[in-house]
């Protein structure tokens, strides 16, 4: 699914946080772009209960339909300028919110590896513990997107519907899954660690 699925690092589709124009006011909160977002974040539930019993081919179909509504959104935002500041934080958040119960179903019935589903989560948490971290020691979390990142969430989101497209329409790709497997873990890990440089680099440049 093209667009981010990620919070940091995850291209914002034309919504970046920008200054409050006459649209943004007159767009207010249910626009069409915010609407798909809701929906969106709406298919998390339904996805892991698919997966849960096993309906990995449905899951598969809801999570491509997740896909197209992500590039949907923002492609409506652009061209209705229809940006808003809480489609610009509810964005990412639906779009982690599926990837990573994607992971952890997928790992808690035994389809994808567990240590791998911990890897994905312990990444996102340290980022934003860092996000958080930063503020409260006063410093504008001026985390900006890495290529490793957007890299890392690619790998994430083909693997993911890699997995359900194979588990649920009774297909093999030993050697494919294998592969995307440990690219995923290598660049979870590679870009963890990037942020975490990059959190170190602008607390040295704040400090005294």
């Amino acid at each position: 699914m093209p667009g981010a699925w990620a919070l940091p690092g995850a291209p914002d589709k034309g919504r970046r946080r920008a200054e409050p124009s006459s649209v943004d006011v007159e767009a207010g909160l249910f626009t069409l772009p915010n609407l798909i977002t809701f929906a969106r974040l709406c298919a998390v539930p339904a996805a892991v209960w698919l997966m849960l019993q096993h309906r990995l081919d449905q899951a598969f179909l809801v999570f491509v339909a997740a896909g197209i509504s992500d590039a949907l959104d923002g492609w409506l935002a652009r061209v209705r300028n229809a940006r808003s500041t809480l489609g610009a934080l509810l964005d990412p958040v639906a779009d982690k919110a599926l990837l990573v119960s994607v992971y952890v179903t997928l790992a808690a019935i035994n389809v994808l590896p567990d240590w791998l589903a911990i890897l994905v989560v312990f990444r996102d948490l340290l980022i934003v513990g860092g996000v958080i971290l930063l503020w409260v020691m006063g410093m504008p979390a001026r985390i900006k997107p890495l290529l490793i990142s957007k890299a890392n969430t690619a790998a994430q989101i083909l693997l993911a519907a890699l997995v359900l497209l194979l588990k649920g329409f009774d297909l093999s790709a030993p050697m494919l899954l294998d592969a995307m497997i440990w690219l995923v873990a290598l660049t979870t890990f590679a870009s963890g660690v990037a942020y975490v440089l990059q959190a170190a680099r602008l607390t040295g440049e704040g400090a005294p």
